[in-house]
């Protein structure tokens, strides 16, 4: 079994995946007492199947102090936290990797200086996908991992993200096409990149 093989696997325990899903979809690190309140597990259990996770490669760990309580003798010691490992995982059988392909066909856009059309492209793709008040959904079956902050939708998930490494300017321009033919009328898309997600916020054109 490979890596990747082996770390989906470990996703099949319905426990491990909702704490899985519930640690990535923070976007921050997360304590075993929240995990295991969240899950409704005792902390013992939830510090078993977490470790397992991190075992897997699917969760990376640290310390931080969660508490209020000042630092110093009395003051609590820094409690283990876990978080989204940063290293995608795939599985195809039998095996396919499109992200090679992908890299080099943007590199020749580039090349080409055929950027303006490739964007415009994304564009249309995008308009063809939108569902009138249904964007969100897309988004979130697309991977992008969309969550409310301070009335905007940011996206936790980059789906291009190892093209968009070698590609960025070209790569993140047809990204913010994309999102914004996805949301149409509904929201506005702009490029507001943060570490770890991805570069494109949108705001909802009519706000409740």
């Amino acid at each position: 079994m490979n890596d990747d093989l082996g770390a989906v696997a470990t996703l099949h325990d319905p426990v491990r995946r909702t704490l899985y899903e519930y640690v990535a979809g923070q976007g921050r690190p997360v304590g075993r007492n929240e995990a295991a309140e969240h899950t409704g597990i005792s902390r013992t259990l939830a510090a078993f199947h977490l470790d397992k996770l991190v075992d897997a490669g699917l969760l990376d760990t640290g310390f931080a102090r969660l508490s209020a309580a000042p630092a110093g003798p009395g003051g609590g010691r820094p409690a283990k936290v876990y978080s989204r490992a940063r290293t995608p995982r795939k599985v195809t059988l039998p095996e396919r990797d499109h992200s090679d392909l992908a890299t080099l066909l943007a590199a020749v856009v580039h090349d080409l200086d055929a950027d303006d059309r490739a964007v415009a492209a994304a564009r249309a793709s995008g308009e063809r996908l939108h569902s009138p008040g249904g964007w969100l959904d897309t988004l979130r079956a697309r991977g992008y991992e969309p969550y409310e902050e301070d009335r905007r939708v940011r996206l936790r998930n980059c789906p291009f993200h190892p093209v968009a490494e070698d590609q960025p300017l070209l790569v993140c321009a047809m990204n913010l096409a994309l999102c914004q033919g996805i949301a149409g009328p509904d929201a506005t898309a702009e490029l507001d990149p943060r570490p770890g997600e991805c570069c494109v916020a949108l705001s909802k054109t009519n706000q409740d």
